[in-house]
């Protein structure tokens, strides 16, 4: 591959996207929990190659405003919306922020006027005005932060790191162009590609396709499955002590009810609970087993954790759904 600007650009983002969601994986591993913190500090890097990539094609201050406008909705995220009474109570930031996305709307508006002639089918296919084209792309990363957005509130994403990590990577690769796609095995159906943070979320969610296997691979080699109806279980969940329940990102599945003859007897959900229990209830959850020494538990996985080894494909080989439509001719 040639040395060229956008060449270098495109593997400093890789790199940029590897620690960044790298460190972002381990912290959702051991903590379930990443800090708006890490997100602030890993966007300035992302935005400032952003930034360098639009000076390198020539971009006009319309076209930075309108980037900054979507950089302006992504902070949404971490730093919550700005409202008018905090501003005019005196609020520094407030007042800041509202600064910043009323100018950055406003080059937004400017840039919309001065490139109306390119239309968004020709900045599709590659035609038209350069800067038009450039504008086109760098406003339609807005719409890919307002899917992920509206995913995030629908609970199709439902960890909240999980929308940051993907709108990270929107500002980390705004479009297929900036990815350097070292055996260009898209080719020419890149123009209908779906952007690049959805392309990461299948990738890393065809990895969850594994887990079934793995899991009952597992618990067959450790003995857990002792009749027919733990097969119910061992795709999805494994057995530990009782006593390391409280300690570990789980959810417990094994309970002790009454029958009707009021014998007790030892059952197993089937699926986790749609809502994580309370400390107070896990406490008395684990209370009616007493006497219980090994329980099925169902474990709660990190799709950050995923994401991280996704960036290794969606690089080397791009849209899995491109590459699947080429393959289905």
């Amino acid at each position: 591959m040639e040395a060229t600007n956008a060449a270098i650009l495109g593997w400093t983002r890789v790199g940029v996207l590897l620690l960044g969601m790298g460190w972002a994986a381990w912290m959702d591993h051991k903590t379930r929990r990443v800090a708006n913190e890490h997100w602030i500090v890993w966007a300035k890097p992302a935005i400032f190659i952003w930034a360098l990539d639009l000076m390198v094609q020539g971009a006009d201050l319309t076209i930075y405003l309108t980037a900054s406008a979507v950089v302006a909705y992504a902070s949404v995220s971490v730093f919550g919306r700005p409202t008018l009474k905090d501003a005019l109570s005196g609020s520094w930031m407030d007042r800041a922020f509202l600064v910043w996305y009323g100018v950055s709307a406003a080059g937004a508006v400017a840039g919309a006027i001065r490139y109306q002639d390119t239309t968004p089918v020709q900045a599709l296919l590659g035609g038209g005005e350069a800067l038009g084209v450039l504008w086109w792309r760098t406003a339609s990363v807005a719409l890919v932060l307002l899917f992920i957005d509206l995913a995030w509130r629908l609970r199709l994403l439902h960890g909240g790191a999980d929308a940051k990590a993907l709108m990270w990577v929107s500002l980390v690769f705004p479009s297929w162009a900036s990815v350097p796609l070292p055996f260009e095995l898209m080719g020419d159906g890149a123009v209908v590609a779906l952007p690049v943070a959805i392309s990461l979320l299948i990738w890393g969610g065809l990895a969850f396709l594994f887990i079934p296997f793995i899991m009952l691979g597992l618990n067959l080699k450790r003995g857990d499955v002792r009749r027919f109806g733990d097969l119910r279980l061992a795709w999805h969940a494994s057995m530990m002590p009782v006593d390391h329940v409280p300690q570990r990102h789980v959810w417990l599945l094994t309970d002790i009810i009454e029958m009707p003859s009021g014998e007790v007897e030892l059952v197993h959900a089937s699926r986790a609970p749609r809502q994580t229990p309370s400390q107070e209830a896990l406490a008395e959850h684990l209370e009616r087993l007493v006497g219980v020494e090994r329980v099925w538990v169902s474990h709660k996985i990190p799709l950050l954790v995923f994401l991280f080894p996704a960036v290794l494909p969606l690089v080397l080989l791009g849209d899995p759904t491109t590459l699947l439509m080429q393959l289905l001719g």
